[in-house]
C-alpha cells in the first residue's frame, strides 16, 4: 500500500500531459494502460463478436426452418414403403380401369354391343349413334346418342345389360315420352377412351 502510496506522491491529474507521458508516475501509467486495453477489447467486442452474434442469431432461427424440413423428410423415409405399396396399389388399379375403356378400335365393338342389348331387350332400335369426341384433361369423351322404342320393362332391362357392360359406359340426360306402342327414350351415353398422347 505504502507502494502505492510513493507512486502517486505528489500527483495531480491536472499535470497530466500525453507529450510528458514518458515521465507520468508508474501507477498512474499502469491505469492508463489498463484503460487502453479495456477500450481495445471493447472495440473489438463491438465490431467483431456483435456482428457474429447477429450472424448466430439468424443461424438459429434458420435451425428452426431446417428442423421442420427434417422432420418432415424422416417423416416421408419411414413411410416410404407404405407409399410405394400404395403407389404400386393405384397403378394397379388405374391399369384395371384402364383395360376397362375402350381402345379407338374396340368404338365400333361398343356400339354393336349396345345395339345387340337393345335388340335383346326387344326394344325397336331408331338410332345408336357416335357423336364428336371431346378432348378432356387426361381422357377423351365419346358421347353416344341412343334413340329407342319399347315398353318400360324393356327400356329397363336395356339400361341394366348397358351397366353390366365390360367396358365403361355412363348414361346421361335422358328423356321418355309416351308412343303408340310403349315409349320412346332418347338417352345421351358416354364412354371415355385413354388419351395416349399425356
Amino acid at each position: 500500500m505504502d507502494a502505492i502510496k510513493q507512486a502517486f506522491k505528489g500527483f495531480d491529474v491536472n499535470d497530466l500531459d500525453l507529450s510528458t507521458s514518458g515521465n507520468w508516475p508508474i501507477g498512474v501509467k499502469i491505469i492508463s494502460y489498463l484503460i487502453v486495453i479495456a477500450l481495445i477489447v471493447a472495440a473489438g467486442w463491438h465490431f467483431y463478436a456483435v456482428d457474429k452474434q447477429a450472424q448466430l442469431h439468424k443461424e438459429v432461427k434458420k435451425e428452426k426452418g431446417l428442423k421442420s424440413v427434417y422432420k418432415e423428410k424422416a417423416f416421408q423415409v419411414s413411410n416410404l414403403d407404405a407409399l410405394r405399396k400404395q403407389m404400386e396399389d393405384v397403378e394397379e388399379r388405374f391399369a384395371e380401369l384402364k383395360k376397362q375403356l375402350p381402345t379407338e378400335k374396340e368404338v365400333p365393338g361398343l356400339l354393336d354391343d349396345i345395339t345387340n342389348l337393345g335388340t335383346d331387350s326387344g326394344l325397336d332400335i331408331g338410332s345408336i349413334a357416335l357423336a364428336s369426341e371431346k378432348k378432356k384433361e387426361f381422357y377423351i369423351e365419346l358421347p353416344i346418342n341412343i334413340n329407342v322404342a319399347g315398353s318400360y320393362h324393356q327400356m329397363g332391362q336395356f339400361v341394366s345389360g348397358i351397366a353390366a357392360l365390360p367396358r365403361i359406359v355412363t348414361l346421361h340426360d335422358y328423356s321418355i315420352s309416351p308412343s303408340a306402342g310403349g315409349v320412346n327414350m332418347r338417352i345421351h351415353a358416354k364412354t371415355y377412351r385413354y388419351d395416349e398422347t399425356k
